[in-house]
């Protein structure tokens, strides 16, 4: 049972009492009272190890407890470009406090965070703040002023705070601009915002401030590479790579080519008469894109597809 324990009788061997803390209180009593010095002695041997078991046993119950922490941690993972963006870090509150220019002051390095180091992790080779960084886990540093702050991404990952910090690690400075946000944010947020398919931006807020760490991967030459690659093979990727150099503003009168061969192997993929309807209109070519369209709604009547049905109509408004 817990908080007691099994007492011995004069002999040392048959055990008959359950000690509570109590109880052990009580048997303390006793003993003071006690004349026979073999007795004594006996029970004075008992009560200091049943005492030193009781007192190990209420310590572990309290190692037992689980409290919320002050400044919980979180991980995200933001899919970007050809990899994603991870982040790892601590949301301490501001709990009616004045953060910056007090709690984090002015001019001072800061770990970005609360506990550990902040750590972010980029899938592939990027650039942070115009500065090239390589494909890896770094750990967030700021010195936070009241215009602007200045980011430090340091390859030592096991930093605890700033113990261990040196300036010899750092992988990239650069500085960012300060603005002042409408509400307060109550706990010191990172997020991954602004995405599009080759920059970002890594957002830092907390009580009424705001930064933007921009990203930007050169997702161009390597998508281009790999359609180059593809092309010289069976099952070529013509939907694909015609849409990617429409999105990218390249070459359309080889996404035209490469869209006719995707039509010619699937005719009745309305989407793909859409994607040549929208590469004709960006070429010029307002009358054939007009044409393609309503070709495009038919076959998308017939599959039942409203929404590119939709699509096709807010095309040729646009043209008109």
């Amino acid at each position: 049972m817990k908080g007691g324990f099994v007492a011995l009788n004069k002999s040392g061997q048959t055990p008959f009492i359950f000690l509570s803390k109590k109880n052990l209180l009580s048997l303390l009593s006793v003993i003071k009272s006690t004349t026979n010095p073999i007795s004594y002695s006996i029970m004075k041997k008992f009560i200091l190890a049943a005492a030193t078991v009781l007192f190990a046993n209420m310590s572990m119950d309290a190692q037992t407890v689980k409290v919320p922490a002050p400044s919980p941690t979180q991980s995200i993972k933001q899919d970007f470009a050809l990899s994603s963006i991870e982040v790892s870090y601590s949301r301490p509150g501001v709990k009616g406090r004045s953060i910056f220019g007090d709690v984090v002051p002015f001019g001072k390095l800061w770990r970005t965070g609360a506990n550990g180091c902040t750590k972010l992790t980029f899938g592939e080779d990027v650039k942070v703040g115009g500065v090239d960084v390589k494909a890896g886990t770094y750990s967030l540093f700021s010195v936070p002023n009241k215009d602007e702050w200045e980011i430090i991404l340091n390859k030592n990952i096991t930093i605890g705070g700033l113990d261990g910090y040196k300036t010899e690690d750092d992988v990239a400075r650069f500085k960012v601009k300060t603005a002042m946000l409408g509400s307060l944010v109550e706990s010191f947020t990172i997020q991954v915002a602004n995405i599009t398919s080759s920059t970002a931006d890594i957002q830092i807020s907390w009580e009424k401030t705001s930064v933007n760490i921009p990203v930007v991967a050169d997702i161009d030459t390597k998508i281009s590479k790999s359609i180059e690659t593809a092309m010289t093979v069976d099952n070529r990727p013509y939907f694909q790579a015609a849409s990617y150099y429409l999105e990218t503003g390249k070459d359309l009168g080889k996404a035209l080519t490469w869209v006719d061969k995707a039509i010619e192997m699937n005719p009745k993929a309305f989407w793909m008469v859409h994607l040549k309807a929208k590469i004709q209109a960006q070429s010029g070519d307002k009358v054939g894109a007009i044409a393609t369209a309503k070709k495009s709604i038919e076959l998308a009547k017939e599959a039942k597809n409203n929404d590119y049905v939709a699509l096709n109509e807010k095309l040729i408004a646009s043209l008109k």
